[in-house]
């Protein structure tokens, strides 16, 4: 016993099991781009603060009808199937068996039936049929089983999270959209606002014309505007059944069976509050990050079991059952068998199979512990752009509303002018340009704050 102790733990010291890897992280303290007058507590139904009830409606199906959310559903199903068969290797085995054979010249479980008249070697022939029951349990005394069915488990728990970040994703996808298709009907609101304004301007022209008031030159450029001004009009429309076909797909229907109630008129979308969080919170929150960490722990758990390999394996072996010449032997004979015992096995040369495993796990080990500082770094980058996305469009916002009131009043200015005889129409159309333009932009503005509200929220792992 003293001599097998030695031979053991000079196993353990050659064959030293890999140690698990901290990842080389430098969590900032705060983020740059969030001031703390900002911070507002929100709760995980983000979307609700945008303040739109059907956004609320589509949000909530999401998480069950997105066709990505359901083969992420459908790895899980399968993670936790190789978790269980993971956990059945730590089990003893028992198997049922029958075998019928026929034997020449030797001898089967002990069953022998020399020809009559001839000798021991002349050759013989003899029918054996057995049944019985056959058993395996390995010990699993250096934990390569017990690691194979951790990672495993960690699987399950990665394929989890995979798929919590497969619904964060899909549900950014769908407020995203919503948002985008509501801007573009903001804009359309604005440019056939423009174009009545310009075809009212146009028969005021005309009239101004035939009255010898105005040139012909004059009507043809407002002419041009409202055209210009219409042309618009199409490729909005279009974007914005885009963006209501891509809403359809991302909740599992047809494009277009969504068109009807998304072409009903939002109420106004309101701006959510741009919510607290601290780093520390980001790597809780965030389901990818969670499912990076687990498939660290997956990849430990397959280097330590890969080590194990190195060690000798114990396993106990036993059978039992009966044996004869025949079916009828089987239940009146008297070839009763059975044995048990231990197994011991200790792999001598591999050709240098078990160390080339042994590096393959450790280089994915490696590999996903640099997946996991990655994916960090990403999830930090993500958040610092969505923060000053949002401010930046604020500020831009805070312009353009000034613009829009000065180009307003500028026009209202040129168009007295002009009636007065005091200013060419040419300035008026330069006035009215302005004014439709900042507009538009303001329109596209509100939605970008909106737009990089969403991205903050996934950003944040909500």
């Amino acid at each position: 016993m003293k001599t097998l102790g030695i031979f053991l733990f000079g196993l353990t010291l050659w064959a030293r099991t890999p140690v698990k890897p901290t990842p080389n992280l430098t969590i900032p303290p705060s983020f740059q781009n969030l001031q703390a007058s900002q911070g507002a507590a929100v709760s995980e139904k983000w979307w609700m603060e945008f303040g739109d009830p059907l956004l609320n409606e589509l949000m909530e199906k999401t998480a069950a009808a997105n066709i990505d959310v359901k083969r992420a559903a459908a790895r899980v199903a399968e993670a936790r199937a190789q978790e269980k068969s993971g956990k059945s290797a730590l089990l003893p085995n028992l198997d049922l068996n029958f075998a019928a054979s026929q034997v020449r010249g030797g001898v089967n479980q002990g069953v022998v039936r020399a020809s009559s008249g001839s000798s021991f070697i002349s050759g013989f022939e003899t029918g054996v049929v057995s049944t019985g029951l056959q058993s395996r349990w390995e010990a699993d005394v250096f934990g390569g089983l017990r690691r194979e069915y951790a990672a495993t488990k960690a699987d399950a728990v990665a394929a989890l999270n995979a798929r919590e970040d497969v619904i964060r994703m899909a549900r950014a996808d769908v407020a995203r959209n919503y948002v985008e298709m509501r801007g573009y009907e903001d804009q359309l609101l604005v440019v056939r606002e423009q174009a009545r304004a310009e075809r009212d301007l146009l028969e005021l022209l005309r009239d101004r014309t035939q009255a010898g008031l105005a040139s012909q030159l004059d009507v043809e450029r407002q002419q041009s505007q409202v055209s210009n001004s219409e042309a618009r009009i199409p490729d909005l429309d279009a974007l914005r059944l885009q963006a209501a076909y891509r809403i359809a797909v991302l909740l599992g229907d047809p494009p277009t069976a969504l068109t009807p109630r998304l072409n009903d008129q939002s109420t106004g979308l309101k701006r959510p509050a741009i919510p607290e969080s601290i780093p520390s919170d980001l790597l809780r929150r965030r389901p990818d990050l969670r499912r990076a960490d687990e498939e660290i722990n997956a990849a430990f758990a397959r280097a330590g079991a890969a080590h194990a390999e190195l060690y000798p394996k114990f396993s106990f072996t036993g059978q039992s059952g009966r044996q004869g010449v025949n079916l009828a032997g089987l239940a009146f004979g008297a070839g009763n068998f059975f044995s048990v015992g231990p197994t011991v096995s200790l792999p001598i040369f591999e050709g240098g199979r078990i160390r080339a495993r042994i590096a393959a796990r450790q280089a994915q080990l490696d590999e996903a512990v640099h997946a996991y500082e990655g994916d960090v770094l990403a999830a930090f980058e993500e958040t610092e752009n969505a923060l000053v996305a949002r401010d930046r469009s604020e500020q831009r916002e805070r312009s353009l509303d000034q613009a829009v009131k000065s180009a307003s009043e500028s026009v209202e200015l040129a168009r007295e002018l002009y009636i007065r005889g005091l200013g060419d129409f040419l300035s008026v159309l330069d006035a009215q340009r302005e004014v439709f333009r900042a507009q538009q932009d303001l329109a596209a503005a509100r939605t970008a704050v909106l737009r990089s509200s969403v991205s903050l929220y996934r950003s944040l792992g909500l």
